[in-house]
């Protein structure tokens, strides 16, 4: 009996026990009990999560994205730079090469959402692109590029422009750019010719060898006309590995001229007349002497010439026939004055005192028009490059490509030329500047 007993008082003890400590429990865990009711719960701070269970706040992607990347190290100049917003709208957009105080030009689109440079970037060139705009919830968005172009394997650049910078020319005057390698990629390079001009007039380029390209315009220049040609050709791509040079200054080559009277001449081989309009208004007339004919070579050229160029007194000589032997009855040497070169063949209008007497009567001439030396002086006097000299009445026609012939071909075959085979986009005003 006692066993029992004892028994019985040492369960009670377990189970106190084991209450006690459930009651300790609860109560630190926030509970508490009233008597043998059901516990409720106090306030209290919230359980922390676990790591695994801890989410990352959303990223929004960028807004504005930039090419070249930040960081690129060989960016090709020809593709420029172009910025785009993928949410929201661009603001302001600056690219500038290191070590100079000149952004490089570009153009927004209309929805302010992508900008590209106009023209290529320099070789070998470390540039810095800042970027600000604004996303689509009105918030103010920024983004920086930095990388360098590639150095080119080699080089092109522009070793000669005509007319010089500044020049007054004739009404006729093509504009002739050449080059110190040949030219693979012609659009490319064409692309990069940039006019200006205080009247818009309509013309074309047209490459008349692979180093060459000229410009003409459709009609005759007007008179007064201003024309500057901007080229912006560092780093546009000529050929595989080859890119267009940066100039001295940084910027792009710049060369302008202006354009005087429109002084225009028709000689008439047939009649023995040479007839001078300025403006439209006959100014003055003179009996002339051109070639003899009977040979091809001794036949003056019929068509629209140019004044090249001039010099008092020329040697002419009979070399340009290769007959270089003073033996041979074909040889001649003359020093003339006031001559005006109106092709590459050897074509002069000049003063010949020593063939008056058959000046207005009959041709007697190499192939040059001899003029009175009167006349001859006050048309040297005159003469500005470009300015227009018709002949007609031969059948031996002036070749496009002699001298500056190329008022000879018609304006569909002139823009067939050009390697985008159309007229070329002007821009104004123009500024006649020196040459950089």
């Amino acid at each position: 009996m006692r066993r029992r007993h004892s028994q019985r008082k040492s369960g009670r003890r377990r189970l106190a026990a084991v209450a006690a400590a459930g009651t300790v429990a609860l109560t630190a865990a926030g509970v508490s009990l009233v008597a043998c009711g059901v516990g409720r719960e106090r306030p209290g701070p919230p359980p922390a999560l676990a790591p695994d269970d801890a989410q990352a706040p959303t990223r929004r992607p960028d807004t504005i994205r930039i090419a070249p990347v930040d960081g690129a190290r060989q960016a090709r100049p020809e593709r420029g730079v172009t910025v785009t917003a993928d949410r929201g709208t661009l603001g302001k957009v600056v690219v500038r090469a290191k070590g100079t105080r000149t952004a490089e030009p570009g153009k927004l689109s209309r929805d302010r959402r992508t900008w590209r440079t106009r023209w290529a970037l320099r070789p070998g060139t470390a540039y810095t692109v800042t970027t600000i705009g604004t996303d689509d919830t009105g918030q103010p968005t920024t983004a920086v590029s930095r990388f360098r172009t590639l150095r080119p394997d080699a080089t092109f650049t522009i070793t000669d422009v005509t007319p010089r910078s500044g020049e007054q020319v004739g009404v006729g005057m093509p504009l002739i750019v050449t080059f110190d390698r040949m030219i693979t990629d012609r659009a490319a390079v064409e692309r990069s010719l940039e006019l200006r001009m205080s009247r818009r007039v309509t013309g074309a380029w047209n490459w008349v060898s692979g180093r060459q390209v000229v410009f003409r315009p459709r009609r005759y220049w007007p008179a007064g006309q201003r024309v500057t040609l901007v080229a912006h050709t560092t780093g546009v791509r000529a050929a595989p590995g080859v890119y267009g040079a940066a100039s001295t200054t940084g910027g792009p080559y710049t060369s302008g001229f202006h354009v005087g009277a429109a002084r225009i001449s028709t000689v008439d081989v047939r009649r023995h007349r040479m007839s001078v309009r300025v403006n439209g208004v006959v100014v003055r007339k003179a009996g002339i002497s051109a070639g003899k004919g009977g040979r091809r070579a001794y036949t003056t050229t019929s068509g629209v010439h140019l004044a090249m160029s001039k010099g008092d007194p020329v040697v002419m000589t009979s070399g340009w026939m290769r007959v270089t032997d003073p033996k041979d009855p074909r040889y001649y040497k003359l020093k003339v004055r006031h001559a005006v070169q109106i092709s590459s063949s050897g074509e002069y209008v000049h003063s010949a005192p020593w063939s008056i007497a058959s000046q207005g009567r009959e041709n007697v001439s190499h192939g040059c028009v001899n003029a009175p030396p009167p006349f001859a002086r006050w048309f040297y006097a005159q003469s500005l490059r470009g300015d227009v000299i018709t002949v007609s009445g031969t059948d031996r026609p002036l070749e496009w490509t002699n001298g500056w012939g190329f008022w000879q071909l018609p304006w569909s075959r002139w823009v067939a030329g050009s390697a985008l085979k159309r007229p070329a986009p002007v821009q104004r005003p123009a500024s006649v500047q020196r040459a950089s």
